[in-house]
């Protein structure tokens, strides 16, 4: 009986697969499809995400294949252009964020460095198989799946669906997909190949019809084509379609379209899940909210999902109790009600301007990202502190340790928690998932204590002399005790282990 039996090998079910076979859980992560899928669809990764990746040891090869701040060159109607895309000036110079801008890459490009790691760790993709019907008791999940023309039946202590807008593990559960479908939104979406355009920005043209977008694929010789399809308007997806409303809604007759070599018709569709969890079934990425694509939000909160979820899940395999997976809906859901809400309202800009906007915010960033208010955040701060607990955990740079120097993420990666003492700090007793320790001293003398030379840690932690810092598996700050607390540290990582809040 395996502890997971995952459905979906997309990017969020990849993260999932990752998280677990990384600590040594066991699943089994099922794929309807024959094999991967060459689409770009998302091809946005933001910063946060490459923070994920960074932990999970894939963003130097995911970062090989992208672009950094890819130009936005936006040619309105009257022929006037504007570009941007730029860094934000508000993220320039931040030793607490590594990276400030977005990264363009094809979602096939994620995905194959998230299935090379998987392999790494001894995981699979089981291709060809799709699950056709579950059911669970208070023991378990028992699914049938058919593979080449045969059924075989599996068993897991836990069912997750990361099967997409459209899934099964959704549907069957019952679970109620809450939102619309607005058919009169659509837009074709396309990979080709161009001739006559450079690749040195995303190229947008704006026009009464409606937009056109060519985006550069980075690592291909390919453009993700882009167009609005008001009603009335030729939905195909054939080449001479394509070229006709490019040719019209560019005024342009220089640049050459070849055969399409993926095609879809995009509608705007958004949903949020009533329920991200029914018993022993749990839903994520597409298959527990969907929307516009406006702002390159939807892959990275699927990788995030995945990376809420992965160390509970670990964890309760462990021995934590169930109820620690209740706060994943908890956490997780409104992050994607919030971004539903942010992406329809930039889609509603779109239309109205008839192209996209050129900017980008540090909320598209995914930086702001946090849980407070969730029960696995305490701090004994006050409400006017800039750091508290829930937050994305901060960066720092600079750091010297008896082997060298360091970067804080370096030291917090590999998916266990981390208590960041800024003085001595006695032993703690470590949860299911393993606890580190980083003290911050004048001069280290051996592994485990860094020295906070420039200060720069002080500072993105807002830490006094005592104060303790626990950093969760996710990269979150779990708890903040500016007074050195070390009881209360213990307390919150026993109540973590028993799936409920901590008396104090």
């Amino acid at each position: 009986m395996t502890t997971a039996l995952i459905v979906g090998a997309g990017p969020t079910g990849l993260t999932l697969a990752i998280e677990l076979a990384r600590r040594g859980v066991s699943f089994r992560l099922i794929e309807a499809a024959e094999g991967p899928q060459r689409g770009s669809r998302g091809k946005g990764v933001q910063p946060r995400t490459i923070e994920v990746f960074e932990d999970l040891g894939i963003a130097d090869r995911v970062i090989a294949h992208g672009r950094f701040a890819m130009p936005m060159r936006s040619t309105g109607p009257d022929g006037a252009v504007k570009v941007g895309g730029g860094e934000p000036a508000e993220l320039r110079n931040r030793p607490d964020i590594p990276y400030t801008t977005s990264l363009t890459i094809p979602e096939w490009r994620v995905e194959e460095a998230l299935r090379a790691r998987l392999v790494e760790l001894g995981g699979v993709v089981e291709f060809g198989t799709a699950l056709t019907a579950f059911e669970q008791t208070d023991a378990g999940v028992t699914a049938t799946v058919a593979v080449g023309g045969t059924t075989e039946t599996i068993t897991a202590h836990w069912l997750v669906g990361a099967d997409g807008g459209h899934s099964i593990v959704r549907k069957q559960s019952g679970i109620a997909f809450v939102g619309e479908t607005r058919d009169e939104i659509r837009m074709i979406v396309a990979d080709i190949a161009v001739d006559g355009l450079d690749r040195d920005a995303w190229h947008m043209w704006r026009h009464p019809e409606g937009m056109v977008t060519l985006c550069p694929l980075p690592s291909t010789e390919l453009f993700q084509y882009q167009a609005s399809i008001a009603p009335g308007q030729d939905p195909g997806l054939g080449l001479v379609n394509l070229q006709t409303i490019l040719e019209q809604r560019t005024g342009r007759g220089d640049l050459r379209l070849h055969e399409p070599e993926w095609a879809t018709l995009w509608r705007a569709n958004a949903r949020l899940a009533e329920h991200y969890r029914d018993g022993r079934v749990l839903l994520a990425g597409d298959a527990a909210h969907i929307h516009s694509p406006a702002g390159g939000q939807g892959m990275n909160t699927g990788i995030q999902d995945a990376h809420n979820l992965g160390w509970k899940l670990a964890a309760v395999a462990r021995g934590a109790a169930p109820e620690l997976l209740d706060s994943y809906e908890a956490e997780r859901r409104p992050i994607a009600a919030g971004v539903l809400a942010a992406s329809d309202a930039r889609l509603a800009r779109t239309i109205a301007r008839g192209g996209m906007s050129t900017g980008r915010t540090a909320g598209t960033l995914q930086l702001d990202v946090g849980y407070r208010g969730s029960w696995l955040s305490r701090d004994d701060r006050g409400g006017d502190a800039l750091l508290r607990a829930g937050d994305r955990a901060p960066d720092a740079t600079g750091l010297r340790g008896v082997d060298g120097m360091h970067r804080l993420f370096d030291l917090t990666a590999g998916g266990r928690f981390t208590l960041l003492s800024f003085g001595p700090v006695a032993g703690v007793a470590a949860p299911s998932l393993g606890l580190d320790t980083l003290e911050v001293v004048a001069e280290p003398t051996r592994i485990g204590e860094i020295a906070d030379a420039a200060g720069q840690l002080a500072a993105a932690y807002g830490a006094r002399e005592g104060a303790l810092v626990l950093i969760r598996p996710d990269g979150h700050i779990g708890m903040i005790s500016d007074g050195g607390d070390l009881r209360m540290i213990s307390d919150h990582l026993a109540a973590i282990d028993r799936g409920e809040p901590s008396a104090r």
